[in-house]
């Protein structure tokens, strides 16, 4: 700390190189913050996915439907705690930019499934009451302006209605919370009762059913039971681990973490270049200069410690503010209005910054150090 000074005086002799030095880290650690949000949100769930929660779905695809009554056959394999269906509604609000997911449920099961979601218990009694009662998140609600109260008019692009009609109103009954970060808090959703009874055609279909297991060490043997038990029904199944299942959907426009981590690493390395150019053409203009500060008592490894002090300066305020301009940003909401849920800055991926602060620092610092450290009085007075 007595070097500060020292190391901060020396850094403003180039004020203009050591700005854009500063700019240009910290343009990457926003970009780093920024691309991480992004595949978290890509990502959405996989992480709280339920440990002891599978998806049972149709074997060729997602979009295929399940019948209502593989309910009662799932529940009685052993080991299978409880299960319940969903269903894809596919509607839109107004136009279809406002698109979000509206999924048909039972209430009830549906809760009991998933208690990481909080609704008051007026609410839900409130949901249980309206037939066409919907509950939403708190997010879809601010995005929306919607409130307890309102009705909602939804545009399917695959249900319609006994009457022809494909706009179905809902009485919005609720808004629930969420217990933890990643967890959806942008559906809808409503009764299938309602769908079943209103719709012109599918009567009788599910999309997935979600299961939850007694014992999450069972999960593969559990899963492959669920399949066998359909394996000579016309309808055959696909079980898998709910982050499994979510990891699928992610999966679906690429490796999002790979596509990310090239991005980054490219950016890094452009950085780690011109930091590191940026060191070295500052201990070249100052060879004269270590070399008197050897010659009035400075050690070895002084010199070294101020050279790195000076890196790391460079890359903690660049790197620092960039992860602060990041968490800034995208703290202000989802760039996309509501397509990308989950849109934030794991805890653990502000620590992978610093830690890349701090890499980038040496890695940038070390050579030219090493080659101060190494200079010798008479040899640097001669240049």
């Amino acid at each position: 700390m007595k070097y500060l000074a020292f190391i901060w005086s020396n850094l403003r002799r180039s004020k203009t190189r050591t700005a854009l030095t500063m700019l240009s880290v910290m343009a990457a650690f926003v970009l780093f913050g920024y691309l991480t949000a992004i595949r978290t949100a890509f990502g959405q769930g996989i992480e709280v996915a339920g440990l002891d929660r599978l998806i049972v779905r149709h074997r060729v695809s997602i979009i295929q439907l399940l019948n209502e009554t593989m309910e009662r056959d799932i529940e009685r394999i052993e080991g299978v705690a409880d299960a319940t269906h969903l269903t894809w509604f596919g509607g839109v609000y107004q136009k279809p930019s406002n698109f979000f997911a509206q999924i048909p449920v039972k209430p009830e099961e549906y809760l009991r499934m998933f208690p990481e979601l909080l609704l008051d218990d007026a609410e839900k009694q409130a949901w249980l009451k309206t037939r066409a009662g919907a509950v939403i998140g708190r997010g879809l609600a601010e995005r929306f302006g919607w409130k307890v109260g309102d009705r909602v008019p939804i545009r399917s692009g695959i249900w319609s209605r006994k009457d022809g009609s494909d706009v179905w109103e809902f009485d919005i009954v609720g808004i629930y919370d969420v217990a933890e970060k990643g967890v959806d808090d942008t559906q809808m959703l409503f009764h299938y009762d309602f769908l079943e009874e209103s719709r012109q055609w599918g009567s009788g279909l599910v999309g997935w059913y979600v299961v939850r297991i007694e014992d999450p060490q069972h999960a593969a043997e559990i899963a492959a039971a669920i399949d066998d038990e359909f394996a000579n029904a016309p309808i055959q199944t696909k079980t898998e681990p709910e982050g499994a299942f979510a990891q699928g959907f992610a999966n679906q426009i690429g490796d999002i973490g790979l596509i990310m981590a090239g991005i980054v690493s490219a950016v890094f390395f452009t950085i780690l270049l011109v930091t590191g150019n940026t060191m070295a053409h500052a201990v070249r203009e100052r060879t004269n200069e270590f070399a008197v500060l050897k010659a009035i008592g400075f050690t070895d490894r002084a010199v070294l410690g101020l050279v790195l002090g000076e890196s790391v300066f460079l890359a903690v305020m660049g790197g620092g503010m960039g992860l602060a301009l990041a968490w800034f940003v995208v703290s202000l909401g989802d760039p996309s209005g509501g397509a990308l849920p989950g849109f934030y800055i794991p805890g653990r991926d502000l620590v992978v910054g610093l830690v890349l602060v701090l890499a980038l620092a040496l890695a940038a610092g070390i050579v030219p150090a090493l080659q101060a450290r190494r200079l010798r009085i008479a040899d640097a007075l001669r240049r």
